[in-house]
C-alpha cells in the first residue's frame, strides 16, 4: 500500500493531484490514498470564503469548488482533517465526519477510520488553552470570535480519543505535539526558523493534547503540518514500541510538502474506506457529555462518582456491528448542500446552518446529537434542509431578485397648509432614468419647507407620491410630481438607495 501525506492543501487541490500524477508516472507505482493534514479549504462558494479566518486578501477560491460541482474527480481517494484555515460553516455540518466532494473525505472534529487493514485517527483544528474546556456553542452567524474559536480543539474530542485501545497505526492533527521537537534535530530546525527558539525554550511549541495523546495512543506514524516547514522526529516509548512522526510544508514549488509512504501488503485488506466499531461505539456512550455552552465544563476523571471509562467491551462493538450491518463509507452518500461558485457570479452571503443529510444519518442509526442542532433547538431555531442544488445552481437562483422597472419620475413639491407658498421653492428637477441617482440629482438645500401664517413650521413626507398606494392620493399632490402612466403605483423603498 503506498500512501501520499500533504502538509497544509491551503485549496491547491489541482497542483496535488497534478504532482502525485508526475510522481505516478515517473516512478511507475499507483498512489491508494492522499491524507492531508488540514487547512484543507474546501470552499465551495464565495460565502465561504466569509467563513474561513482569513484576512480579506488572502480569501481565494483556489480549486477545491471544481470536486464539489463535479466538473472534475478527485483521482485518488482523498482523507482530510480541519486546521485553522477552513470554510468552517460547511464542516460545522459534518462533525462526525463525511464526503465534502466525491471521493474527499473529512474526519470530522475527531474521528477514526479504516482504509483497508490501515487503521487511521484524526483530531481537527489546533490548541488554544482558553477554549480548551468551553463546549461547542459556536453557530452560524459567525463574529470576529467564533469564527476563529470554532475550529479550537475541544477537550471532548481529546477525552473520546483517548478511550481508544485498539492498535492505532496513523495518526492526523494539524499543530505537532508539544514537546516533538525534543526527539528531532531541533538544532536543523532553529536554523530555519530561528523565531520559535522562544516557544521551544518554553516548551510552549505545539499542543498539550495532541502530547498527551501521542504518549496514550502510541501510533506507528504520526503527521501534522501547521508551521509550514518540514520535520522529522522518533519517539520511543516505555514498552519499546516508537512512533515515527514527520511534519510537512504547504504546498508551493520547492518546498516538500508531500511525502510517499509505502505500507508493507498486511494493510491492504480490500483498500476500501470503512467506519471504525471501536469509535463508533465511544461515540455513542459518550453522547451524553456534550456540552453546547458557552463556558467551561469538565469531563469525568478519577476519583469521582461518574463513569469516566469509555472504553468499548468486545460485546458492545459486536452489537454495534450487527445493527449497522455495513460499515462501509461509500461516497454515494455526498449530497449537495450549497451551490458551487460560478465565475462572475453575485455576491454570496452565509444562510443559517443546514442539515447535512450524512450526519442525519449516522446519528439516527447511533443515537447521538448533532452539536449545531441542539445549539439551534436552545435558541429556537429550525435548521434548513438543503435544496435541490442540481436543478437549482446559484443562490441568486434561489432567491431572486425581481426588479420593477422604473419609468421617469419628478420629485412632488413640499406640500403645506400655507397659503403663502412660493412656486420657486419648488424642487421640479426631473429624476434620471436611474433611480439609485434619486438623491444625488435633487438638490435638497433648494427643498425648503415654507413657514405657515402661524410661524410654525409643518412638515410634511418628502417624496409621498412614491409611496402611495392609490392613485386618489397621488392627484391630491401637485401636479408636477406626478408618477407616469406606465410606473407601478407603488415603489417599495429597497429600490431607490
Amino acid at each position: 500500500m503506498k500512501i501520499a501525506v500533504e502538509g497544509c492543501a491551503h485549496g491547491e487541490l489541482d497542483k496535488i493531484y497534478d504532482c502525485i500524477e508526475t510522481l505516478q508516472e515517473r516512478e511507475g507505482f499507483k498512489i491508494d490514498l492522499l491524507i492531508c493534514c488540514g487547512d484543507f479549504q474546501s470552499v465551495r462558494n464565495a460565502a465561504d470564503l466569509r467563513a474561513m479566518a482569513v484576512p480579506e486578501k488572502y480569501q481565494r477560491m483556489c480549486t477545491f469548488y471544481k470536486y464539489y460541482s463535479g466538473e472534475k474527480k478527485a483521482p485518488v481517494l482523498t482523507l482530510f482533517i480541519g486546521g485553522n484555515h477552513e470554510a468552517s460553516n460547511y464542516l460545522q455540518e459534518l462533525p462526525y465526519g463525511g464526503w465534502v466532494a466525491p471521493n474527499i473525505y473529512y474526519m470530522g472534529r475527531a474521528g477514526v477510520v479504516k482504509f483497508g487493514e490501515l487503521r487511521i485517527g484524526g483530531l481537527s483544528g489546533i490548541f488554544k488553552g482558553h477554549d480548551y474546556l468551553q463546549g461547542l456553542w459556536e453557530c452560524l452567524p459567525y463574529n470576529q470570535n467564533s469564527m476563529r474559536s470554532v475550529y479550537h480543539i475541544r477537550s471532548l474530542d481529546v477525552f473520546r480519543l483517548s478511550q481508544l485501545k485498539e492498535k492505532l497505526h496513523v495518526m492526523l492533527t494539524h499543530d505537532w505535539p508539544r514537546g516533538i521537537t525534543d526527539y528531532g534535530d531541533k538544532d536543523h530546525l532553529l536554523r530555519r526558523k530561528p523565531f520559535l527558539r522562544e516557544d521551544i525554550e518554553s516548551n510552549q511549541l505545539g499542543s498539550m493534547p495532541a502530547e498527551k495523546l501521542l504518549h496514550t495512543l502510541k501510533p506507528d506514524y504520526w503527521f501534522a503540518a501547521h508551521l509550514h516547514c518540514q520535520f522529522a522526529a522518533l519517539v520511543k516509548h516505555e514498552d519499546n514500541s516508537e512512533t515515527k512522526f514527520l511534519a510537512l510544508d504547504k504546498c508551493l514549488p520547492k518546498r516538500r510538502h508531500l511525502q510517499i509512504l509505502d505500507l508493507p501488503h498486511e494493510y491492504d485488506g480490500d483498500k476500501c474506506l470503512k467506519h471504525d466499531a471501536e469509535w463508533l461505539v465511544v461515540l455513542k456512550n459518550t453522547n451524553h457529555l456534550l456540552n453546547v455552552k458557552n463556558m467551561e465544563g469538565h469531563l469525568p476523571g478519577p476519583g469521582g462518582n461518574e463513569r469516566y471509562n469509555f472504553t468499548p467491551t468486545d460485546e458492545e462493538k459486536e452489537i454495534l456491528i450487527q445493527s449497522l450491518q455495513n460499515l462501509a463509507i461509500t461516497s454515494e452518500n455526498f449530497v449537495k448542500t450549497a451551490p458551487a461558485y460560478k465565475p462572475g457570479a453575485p455576491k454570496a452571503y452565509l444562510t443559517d446552518p443546514i442539515l447535512n443529510p450524512q450526519t442525519v444519518d449516522l446519528c439516527e442509526k447511533l443515537g447521538i446529537d448533532d452539536p449545531v442542532q441542539v445549539i439551534m433547538a436552545r435558541a429556537g431555531r429550525v435548521m434548513e434542509k438543503p435544496t435541490d442544488l442540481d436543478i437549482v445552481e446559484t443562490k441568486a437562483d434561489l432567491n431572486p431578485v425581481l426588479k420593477t422597472p422604473m419609468s421617469k419620475l419628478i420629485l412632488p413639491a413640499p406640500v403645506t397648509p400655507s397659503e403663502n407658498d412660493c412656486e420657486e421653492n419648488t424642487c421640479t428637477t426631473p429624476i434620471s432614468e436611474n433611480p439609485l441617482l434619486l438623491d444625488s440629482l435633487c438638490n435638497t438645500s433648494e427643498c425648503t419647507t415654507p413657514t405657515s401664517i402661524s410661524g410654525k413650521k409643518t412638515f410634511k413626507r418628502r417624496n409621498i407620491s412614491i409611496y402611495s398606494s392609490t392613485e386618489e392620493e397621488s392627484q391630491s399632490m401637485n401636479s408636477s410630481s406626478l408618477v407616469s402612466p406606465t410606473s407601478p403605483s407603488k415603489y417599495p423603498r429597497g429600490n431607490i438607495e
